[in-house]
Parts: C-alpha cells; sequence; structure tokens
C-alpha cells in the first residue's frame, strides 16, 4: 500500500486571495522556491488567464530549475458554447509551459444555473472536453471539482457525475473542493465511501476553514483513503482561510505515519511558516498549532514543574521536530520551577530560595499592573539584583522632565538625569519631541562616555496601555518598551499611575539590560 500523501500548495494562488495580501512577483519566486527546497510535491503558482502578474510568474519560472516541485498552472473548464481551441482561458494555460495543471469546473447545480448560466449536459461537455483537451497535450491534469461537498448534498448523483466525467477523460486525480468550507469530518468521510465506489482515480481534498474544521476535514479525508491534498502556508486564503499545510503536514507526517515530505524537511517547518508570514508582510499568529511562538510556551506553575521532570508531560510533541522550541513564560501564575528554568535559559545561578523572593516580587508587581510575559528582560534584572556579588552599570539619583510650549517651536520637552556610574556623578540635560525622548536622550547622553555600546542601542517600540479606564486619568499605565542592538531585541516593562514615571522604569531596565548582558564592549 503506497503511504504517500502528495502535498499541493495553492498559496500562491488561492492563499493571495486573503485579504490584506498582495505579492510581487519576486515575493511569488521566493516563496515558489523555499516550498521547492522544503519538499512540497505541486505548487501551483496562479492562473495565468486572470492577470499579467501570474502570467510572468510561469515566464519567470520556466527558466528556474525546481528539485522537488511540480509548478502547475491554474484555470477553469472552458467557457459555455465556446470550443477549447478557442478558449482563451486553456490557451493562457498552455502557454504557461507548466508540466501540470489545475482545472476547476462545476459540480454543483446551484452554480450551473446561477453562475454560469447554463445547462446541466452542457456542464459536464465542459469539463469532459477540458481535461481531455490538456489530457491530448500532455498534461498531468488536477481537476479541481468546486463546491463538491455542497453540491453532493443537493444533487449527489449529479455532482458524482460530474467527477466521473472528469475521470473518464483522462484527470490524473480529482479533488473534492468543500470551497465555502460548511462542512463537518464525519460528512467528508460518508460522502467519500460514495466518492471511492464511483471513482476509478487518485481522489484529493481541498478544504476552506469556514466553520473551523479545514484541518480536521482534511485529515478524516487522508484516514479514509485520499492521498493528495491542497492547502495553503499558514492557512492563508479568501475570508478566514484554506487548510493550513503548517499543521497538516506535521500531523500526517507524525501523528498519521504518512510520508509527505522528506524527513529532514520537517525541521525547518516552522522557518517556512514564519519567512511566508514576513514576505507576505503579516504578523504570524503566535498561538498557531506546531509553529507558533506560543505552541510550546509554558506558563502554569505545575505545568512547568513537570516539564522539569519530563518533557513529555505538557507537550504532545519535541518542539525541535518541527523546528520551534520550548518556552517558559513568567507571570503571577507561576511557580519557583518557572523561575528556574527561565533563570537557566538566562545563564543565571539562582537557588531556590532566590526563586521564591523573584516569584514573590513577580507576584506583588503584577498585581500593581506589570506583565513580565511580555517583557522577560525586566525579570531576568531581577534575577541579577539577588545576586550577591551584583555591581550595577548606573544608579538614577533623580531626574525632572518639563513640558512646555513655545511660540516659536510648539510643544518641547526637557529632561535632566543625574546618576551615579562607580564614584563619579553624571548630570545631563537633553531636549525632545517628548517626555520619553527626552529622557532617553539624556540617560544615553550621561552614560555614553562610559558605555560607547550605547551608541548602537536602540528603542525600537514604545506601548502603552489603561489598565483601569475607569479611574480615568488616575488609571494605571502600563508601558512596555522593545529595544534592539543590531538582531538582538529585549523587551521591559514599567507600571504607574504616573506615564512618565512607568515608561522611566522600563527605560531604565532597558538601557541596564543592554550593559549586562555582553554589550559593555560596543562590538
Amino acid at each position: 500500500m503506497n503511504n504517500t500523501v502528495y502535498i499541493y500548495d495553492t498559496t500562491l494562488r488561492d492563499g493571495t486571495q486573503r485579504e490584506g495580501i498582495s505579492l510581487s512577483l519576486n515575493d511569488k519566486l521566493i516563496i515558489a522556491r523555499w516550498l521547492d527546497d522544503f519538499g512540497i510535491h505541486y505548487i501551483e503558482g496562479g492562473w495565468p488567464g486572470s492577470n499579467p502578474k501570474d502570467a510572468e510568474f510561469f515566464d519567470a519560472v520556466r527558466d528556474m530549475t525546481f528539485n522537488n516541485s511540480k509548478i502547475t498552472a491554474f484555470g477553469s473548464t472552458r467557457y459555455k458554447n465556446t470550443s477549447v481551441e478557442e478558449d482563451t482561458n486553456l490557451q493562457a494555460i498552455l502557454d504557461s509551459q507548466t508540466p501540470a495543471v489545475a482545472l476547476v469546473g462545476k459540480s454543483w447545480d446551484l452554480h450551473v444555473f446561477d453562475v454560469l448560466g447554463t445547462d446541466l449536459e452542457e456542464n459536464l461537455e465542459m469539463i469532459g472536453e477540458s481535461v481531455a483537451y490538456m489530457k491530448i497535450h500532455g498534461k498531468e491534469v488536477v481537476y479541481d471539482a468546486e463546491h463538491f461537498f455542497d453540491g453532493y448534498k443537493a444533487n449527489s448523483e449529479y455532482a458524482l457525475l460530474s467527477l466521473e466525467v472528469a475521470a473518464q477523460n483522462g484527470a490524473d486525480v480529482v479533488v473534492l473542493c468543500d470551497t465555502n468550507g460548511g462542512s463537518l469530518p464525519w460528512e467528508i468521510t460518508s460522502i467519500l465511501e460514495e466518492v471511492f465506489a464511483r471513482i476509478d482515480c487518485q481522489v484529493g481534498i481541498h478544504t476552506h476553514d469556514d466553520g473551523g474544521c479545514g484541518v480536521a476535514n482534511t485529515l478524516a479525508a487522508v484516514q479514509a483513503g485520499v492521498n493528495h491534498v491542497q492547502g495553503t502556508i499558514n492557512g492563508y486564503g479568501e475570508r478566514v482561510g484554506n487548510a493550513n499545510l503548517c499543521t497538516i503536514i506535521p500531523d500526517l507526517q507524525i501523528k498519521m505515519g504518512k510520508e509527505c515530505i522528506p524527513p529532514d524537511s520537517l525541521g525547518r517547518l516552522t522557518e517556512l511558516s514564519r519567512v511566508v508570514a514576513e514576505i507576505a508582510n503579516l504578523s504570524l499568529d503566535t498561538h498557531t498549532p506546531f509553529v507558533g511562538a506560543s505552541a510550546f510556551a509554558h506558563k502554569g506553575g505545575i505545568h512547568v514543574a513537570a516539564m522539569r521532570k519530563n518533557g513529555a508531560s505538557y507537550q504532545h510533541i519535541e518542539p525541535t521536530l518541527v523546528g520551534n522550541q520550548q518556552r517558559t513564560i513568567i507571570s503571577e501564575l507561576s511557580g519557583r520551577g518557572n523561575v528556574l528554568d527561565k533563570a537557566a535559559q538566562f545563564g543565571i545561578d539562582t537557588d531556590s530560595e532566590q526563586a521564591r523572593q523573584v516569584l514573590k516580587q513577580i507576584k506583588e508587581l503584577e498585581a500593581q499592573g506589570f506583565a513580565f510575559e511580555s517583557a522577560e528582560a525586566s525579570m531576568s534584572l531581577m534575577l541579577h539584583r539577588l545576586q550577591p556579588d551584583y555591581q550595577p552599570p548606573f544608579e538614577l539619583i533623580d531626574f525632572t522632565v518639563l513640558v512646555q510650549h513655545r511660540d516659536d517651536r510648539g510643544l518641547v520637552a526637557d529632561a535632566t538625569v543625574k546618576v551615579r556610574v562607580g564614584d563619579k556623578m553624571l548630570h545631563t540635560a537633553a531636549e525632545g519631541n517628548g517626555p520619553v525622548n527626552a529622557l532617553d536622550k539624556a540617560l544615553r547622553k550621561a552614560l555614553l562616555d562610559v558605555y560607547p555600546v550605547l551608541a548602537q542601542v536602540h528603542l525600537a517600540d514604545y506601548k502603552v496601555r489603561i489598565l483601569d479606564g475607569q479611574n480615568g486619568t488616575g488609571a494605571t499605565t502600563r508601558v512596555l518598551i522593545d529595544t534592539e542592538k543590531g538582531s538582538q531585541r529585549w523587551s521591559t516593562v514599567g507600571a504607574s499611575t504616573n506615564i512618565i514615571d512607568a515608561s522611566w522604569q522600563a527605560l531604565y531596565d532597558s538601557i541596564e539590560f543592554a550593559l549586562i548582558n555582553g554589550h559593555k564592549e560596543g562590538s
């Protein structure tokens, strides 16, 4: 029995129908190269008859070498009352010169009547003639039966007949599409029994996630005997998206024992997911299964305590199998194990009593509005400050901030900062476009001669959240600051009823963290 499941990626076509995605030609070529290197069997590059960019894509890939993937051109069956030789859409598919083609046709009588505006017999002829025409030209044909499951529920005999016509005319695989994404897993498996009884060719599945069952429906179809799976990286697609290949692939390979990509590629899955998200200019949902940053993050104290004894206690797989990593989160829900685990990650030698002290401090501060799961650098400073030999790189004596409106310049902020470095007292002032900017400039000005590395340290992001808005202007404000030095990035937190105080706390921590974590020399 063939244990292979063939993966058909349609990120470059169906995925780009997601709201907010617009890939350039170069973007599509880069993603195609990543998919090929990863070991995807089919890459659907687009619809060459629909827009110039897709036509240009097929022109460009013609000069590229693909080691694992077949580039596939997508299009519809011929138009009604038109011969295949005269159909511009089919000619555009042939002009793309791809070894495989995907043809989409109607299997739901509602679409035949209301969308195509033709009759049932003509639609069957459109399917059969289009598939046969592509086979005459030597193409591998993937026939996508659009809206198949809705069509089956409305008129089962006609939906099955549409598949039979495609298969009889040479389709290499007929793909059952849950285009509206409303089917449930037991419906998929039940309907597949009838399909396998009637169709004598390879069968595939293409699902959408409108009912939240895109992945489940795909896995159910494979369990029922399907061996061709369509989907997109990160589940990109129209409306709420297509079935997510970044979830389907590890489920198939790890959980179900199917062969769908080279074994050594699975460890690059997280990297692939994040690269495609970056190219698409979208933030990857941190809670995405397998590849999200939170997929193997542990926050509850009893969870982390168990994990420290046995990693399998609260993880369904080893994270490195998919190129991800285990993380420990620090919060008011944490136990000492969380702190000890995080200290080990930071390379800080901490005993159980110090961990208890830090945990007590974290719980007290989080009750005041701090949030350390988003600010691990501030948490690491707590551990450092408890070390008996710790010497802070600088100490604050006092600061002052004034905001003035000047007739010639509008609003201007002035800050003065007095800090101690060793036995030196440093007192500086700076002007900024706001109070936090002025404080940042004044602190750096005071420290730069002693710590020139700070010239390479930059504030990357500044977030403010009002925690108890019902208190109006007296509400507690939480400030999170992200700081960067080259490729390194860290987050710090402050909280206070005074936004300047909250900002100073986060700013102070961000600079201290930079100076104690291998950056003092500045290279």
